[in-house]
């Protein structure tokens, strides 16, 4: 049986390199609303995502962004904050990320996670309160190249899962 879930992640791959193409604003308006949609510790919601899809302001952030310069070159990025104190923020905004990634890959855009410390500069230039804290830039936009969707360099699966206990193996 198939499971467009579980093929999104057995085949999103990051990408760093964009076609000069837009992304349509209802493939924007949903890789949002995931985020929107993702589970959250006692449903507090602790995020904040702003969609940048101006191109100065991608270069902008991609100036500030030391982890994500091809920034500069995506269709759309979102920006990631989570409010500073909340206890599970970051996990939250984590799990609002990958849902936001696995969105967008289904609809042919990749993306890659970019950040994580050190980006008080994107807080600002955002116009996020203080409160927050940023976790990511995630930028968007459609592959450049074709990129070979589930070829993977993972561990075996007996290395990094165990079923019962550590060493038993899994299935």
């Amino acid at each position: 049986m198939s499971n467009a879930v579980f093929e999104a992640v057995r085949t999103v791959l990051a990408v760093r390199e964009y076609q000069d193409t837009e992304i349509p604003d209802d493939v924007l308006a949903r890789i949002v609303e995931a985020g929107h949609l993702t589970a959250s510790a006692a449903n507090r919601q602790p995020w904040h995502f702003v969609l940048v899809r101006d191109r100065q302001r991608l270069r902008d952030l991609g100036g500030l962004v030391k982890t994500g310069p091809y920034i500069a070159s995506a269709a759309a990025a979102i920006v990631v904050a989570y409010e500073r104190a909340s206890g599970p923020g970051v996990s939250d905004a984590s799990r609002a990320i990958q849902a936001m990634i696995l969105t967008g890959w289904a609809d042919g855009v990749g993306s890659n996670w970019t950040g994580f410390r050190g980006l008080e500069e994107v807080r600002r230039y955002v116009d996020l309160p203080d409160t927050y804290d940023v976790l990511a830039v995630v930028p968007f936009g459609y592959p450049k190249r074709a990129v070979g969707k589930g070829k993977k360099k993972r561990k075996p699966l007996a290395e990094v899962a165990s079923a019962e206990r550590f060493g038993q193996p899994v299935g």
